[in-house]
């Protein structure tokens, strides 16, 4: 059996599909690009809460490759919301200790906002307590595929452990937890490569309506499981009982 949630840690990595925000919006009248507003807010608090709770690293998915295919007045206002949470967020995220970083292909987007993103990682560049990951204009397949082709213009071999240290992430360690909310149960070609042994947590709340509670279940589901990364329960079991501190 895994630790019970009292005993057991809080995982280091949580990365988090942050789905719902338009549906949010529809069930009240209000454009779409409202929800992304709401979800900032719902950001906010997550971070905040990460922060609390221990977590070392949060990743989340703000933006995907393929997100450039919704509705032109939909990308043009998720645009402008970058651009706005960038310049209110920073201050705020210095204060917190959160170290930004943005990943995914910077090649499309604005100079403003290519701009925007490089000074806010230099802004937060020292902090410490919390890695904050924002995957804005990624995919997972990109990832794989960027990382193959680094290695191939280098001349390296491609194996698992050359490809993991040219994978985007590879300055954090892979998720512990993969939370998605909004009801749908997919991984949506996020994190495909880190995830391998992530625990899924699917949320039927919208994100603008996941808090800290919510995140607090996702936790606890979290610490239920037991992580035998391809070994057996008795294995695990002789190994807390020659390592403890392991355990």
């Amino acid at each position: 059996m895994g630790k019970p949630a009292s005993e057991a840690v809080v995982p280091r990595h949580v990365a988090i599909v942050m789905d719902g925000n338009g549906r949010w919006a529809t069930r009240r009248f209000l454009p779409r690009v409202a929800g992304h507003k709401q979800g900032v807010e719902s950001l906010r608090r997550c971070v905040r809460a990460c922060v609390d709770r221990g977590v070392q690293v949060l990743t989340v998915f703000a933006f995907s490759s393929e997100n450039w295919n919704r509705p032109v007045e939909e990308v043009s206002g998720l645009m402008d919301l970058m651009v706005g949470a960038l310049a209110r967020e920073v201050p705020r995220l210095t204060r917190d200790g959160v170290k930004l970083h943005f990943v995914g292909e910077r090649g499309g987007l604005s100079e403003k906002i290519a701009a925007g993103l490089l000074k806010a990682e230099a802004a937060t560049a020292t902090n410490n307590r919390l890695v904050l990951n924002v995957c804005f204009n990624y995919g997972g397949r990109w990832d794989i595929a960027r990382a193959a082709a680094l290695l191939a213009t280098r001349g390296e071999a491609i194996t698992e452990a050359s490809l993991d240290a040219a994978m985007a992430l590879s300055h954090v360690p892979d998720p512990d937890l993969f939370i998605r909310t909004g009801g749908e149960q997919r991984l949506s070609n996020f994190l495909l490569w880190q995830s391998a042994y992530a625990e899924l947590f699917f949320s039927d709340k919208l994100w603008p309506e996941f808090d800290e509670a919510a995140l607090d279940d996702a936790i606890a589901a979290y610490q239920r499981r037991e992580r035998r990364f391809g070994q057996t329960s008795a294995q695990l079991a002789d190994n807390a009982r020659r390592d403890p501190q392991a355990a």
